[in-house]
């Protein structure tokens, strides 16, 4: 502590000497602020050594959480070095993948673009394969019609391709299909021989040759019905007595033996009355073939050969055979119904269709 100011004192030789005794109240002043100065620097050493200490205390513990931050660090480099490794690691498996995904994804899309042209190829062969069924169809049915003079093999065959090509659903196709509608209208419209219904006819009239009577079998024919009428008779004699009953069938007897004796009628074909009852067997054979004629005549499409043997057996018809029989009668209406249904009428060709699928086959 810097001394405390004193005042200008009078000079000594001036100034009264003061007496000795007040003197002695300032020595114990001083001593009491040196001992002051002496506290407050003790005082100031011990905030500057505990400030020391608590510097040196916070110090310890920076430097130990420096300590442990920089081996928290070490670690976590540590750490860092092997995750860096693990990563370079990853990433090198990871390219290796991707280089064998790409491989792969090469190889997926060569086979795909292999599929696409096989698929392609495939389909291709498909309609390929269709046009050529349908062709065939179609000319195998025009044979059959050829043969059988019918259309509905035609109409079958062209419905049925018409089907197949729609289910198909490609658009190559659609002229086909088109040509396929024109062919079916025409064949609506057309007229042909009705060959199904004229071979059925036929056979019906080679099975009732058989029935039908000839003109020297009229006589048995009246007998047949005599014994007819009197099958019937008794139904009407049921109120008569027994010896009128018997007189009555002995009349009729007599009165029907006493007609068969004389029978009066114009002959205008002697040749049919005086045929043995053994000829007429060879009669109706003979009838039959020319029948048969006629059929297979039809078949083979030969109308003009078909219709000269139905003439001849129409012929034979109404010359052997009674003209006044119902069943003869019938069966000169159907040859003649036959006759005029056999005309050489051509089948529809079906050009339209077969130059379509020739197209699309072509690729055109």
């Amino acid at each position: 502590m810097s001394p405390a100011p004193t005042k200008d004192l009078p000079d000594a030789s001036s100034a009264p000497t003061p007496p000795a005794a007040p003197a002695t109240p300032a020595a114990p002043a001083a001593a009491r602020g040196t001992l002051v100065g002496m506290v407050l620097l003790g005082a100031l050493a011990a905030a500057a050594l505990l400030g020391n200490g608590m510097l040196w205390q916070k110090l310890g513990t920076i430097q130990e959480q420096l300590a442990r931050q920089s081996a928290d660090s070490a670690a976590l480099a540590i750490e860092a070095r092997s995750m860096a490794r693990q990563a370079e690691e990853l990433v090198r498996d990871t390219a290796a993948r991707l280089s064998v995904a790409e491989t792969r994804l090469g190889e997926v899309a060569l086979q795909r673009s292999q599929l696409e042209e096989l698929m392609q190829s495939l389909s291709r062969s498909r309609d390929e394969n269709l046009l050529v069924d349908v062709e065939s169809a179609i000319r195998l049915a025009q044979q059959q019609a050829q043969l059988s003079g019918s259309l509905e093999p035609l109409v079958a065959a062209l419905k049925s391709a018409q089907q197949r090509i729609e289910r198909a659903a490609q658009p190559r196709l659609t002229p086909v299909q088109r040509a396929i509608g024109l062919d079916l209208d025409r064949l609506s419209r057309a007229s042909v021989t009705d060959t199904a219904g004229l071979l059925a006819r036929l056979d019906e009239l080679v099975r009732q040759v058989d029935e039908l009577p000839v003109q020297n079998a009229v006589v048995q024919a009246g007998a047949t019905r005599r014994g007819a009428a009197q099958a019937s008779a008794p139904a009407d004699r049921r109120g008569l007595a027994g010896w009128q009953v018997a007189l009555q069938r002995g009349w009729e007897v007599l009165r029907d033996e006493a007609r068969s004796l004389v029978r009066v009628s114009r002959i205008d074909r002697p040749e049919a009355i005086l045929l043995a009852p053994e000829q007429s067997f060879f009669l109706r054979e003979n009838l039959k073939l020319k029948l048969l004629n006629a059929r297979l005549g039809l078949l083979a499409r030969q109308f003009e050969s078909a219709r000269a043997d139905l003439a001849a057996a129409t012929t034979a018809l109404n010359k052997y055979f009674d003209p006044a029989s119902r069943r003869t009668q019938n069966a000169a209406t159907d040859l003649q119904q036959a006759q005029a249904a056999m005309r050489a009428a051509p089948l529809p060709r079906l050009d339209e269709t077969l130059s379509a699928l020739a197209t699309a086959a072509a690729g055109r």
